[in-house]
């Protein structure tokens, strides 16, 4: 099961224009998207509450998911990530 997660194989569509990835086509892609989704949401709902962590450990937090989920995308986009213009 693994296996299917650390493949090479593209997950998401690259860009018609600019720079980056589009949206993915694959369970694989749309499983990472749905867990960064839910790891943001997560984290928001804890910055809300006052009690549980500090906002900077929060905002920490989101920059280091955020990191990750952008490290996957690029790896797992086809054709690279390359500016594509008119």
């Amino acid at each position: 099961m693994l296996g299917l997660f650390f493949g090479k194989e593209p997950w998401f569509r690259a860009k018609r224009f600019g720079y980056g990835a589009g949206l993915p086509f694959k369970w694989q892609g749309w499983a990472v998207l749905g867990f960064y989704v839910l790891a943001m949401i997560g984290l928001a709902l804890l910055a809300d509450n006052d009690q549980a962590i500090p906002t900077i450990v929060t905002v920490a937090l989101m920059l280091i998911v955020t990191g990750i989920f952008t490290v996957i995308v690029r790896n797992h986009t086809e054709g690279g990530w390359k500016w594509r213009g008119l």
